[in-house]
Order: structure tokens, then C-alpha cells, then sequence
């Protein structure tokens, strides 16, 4: 197993990015500690399995989007403004927030209007 405890937020959050395009759940959330939360206006899902089904939820309502991200870290926080284009949905106003523990995410908040895309 790779020692994942050496990486830094950035490269933690450029994984990530990498893991996300694959879509592949399981690979996007082993990027998570096991007893990670994420938390959304819906509740607060927890650990890889809650992980899955919050990102699973995103990736399913966007798929192939275009994504436009806006990182802002400060030591083991990073304040995320994004916004996504897809087919048949988009998000202008989305913010995340990641905490960082030992070369993993160990919590992260979502918050985002998903609207009908305008053509």
C-alpha cells in the first residue's frame, strides 16, 4: 500500500480531480479517510460508502461536464468555487470546502444549485 500520508492538500486535490474523470467510486473515494464525512444541505453522509453515494449523486447529475474550479488553500482547508457545464444540466454557484488529514480528505462540505442548461 503507498504511503499516502506524505502528500500535500494540493496533491491530494490533483488526485482527486484525476480520480473524479475515471468516475470510478470506489478509486474516488480510497482519496478519503475512512471515517470522512460529507456533508451537504440534504445531511451529512459518512465514511467511503457516504462518500460514494455524495459524489456518486454529483457525478450522476453532471455527467462529462465541463468543470471550472477556483481553489483557495490555507494549510489543510481548501475553499473551492466551481462552477459545471453538461448536456442537459449546469451549476454556476457551487462552493465545497475540503479538510485535509494525513494525505487524505476527511471532510467536505458541498453546496450548489443544479439548474436545467440554457442553450
Amino acid at each position: 500500500m503507498t504511503d499516502t500520508s506524505a502528500r500535500t492538500p494540493q496533491e491530494v486535490f490533483a488526485d482527486h480531480g484525476n480520480r473524479l474523470g475515471s468516475g470510478d467510486l470506489d478509486l474516488i473515494s480510497r482519496n478519503y479517510t475512512e471515517d470522512a464525512v460529507f456533508i451537504t444541505p440534504d445531511g451529512v453522509l459518512t465514511g467511503r460508502e457516504g462518500v460514494k453515494q455524495g459524489v456518486g449523486r454529483l457525478l450522476t447529475d453532471l455527467p462529462d461536464a465541463d468543470w471550472q474550479l477556483t481553489p483557495q488553500f490555507a494549510g489543510d482547508v481548501l475553499f473551492l468555487e466551481w462552477t459545471a457545464t453538461g448536456a442537459t444540466h449546469q451549476v454556476t454557484d457551487g462552493v465545497d470546502t475540503f479538510v485535509f488529514r494525513d494525505g487524505l480528505i476527511s471532510a467536505q462540505t458541498v453546496r450548489h444549485t443544479l439548474t436545467a442548461r440554457t442553450k
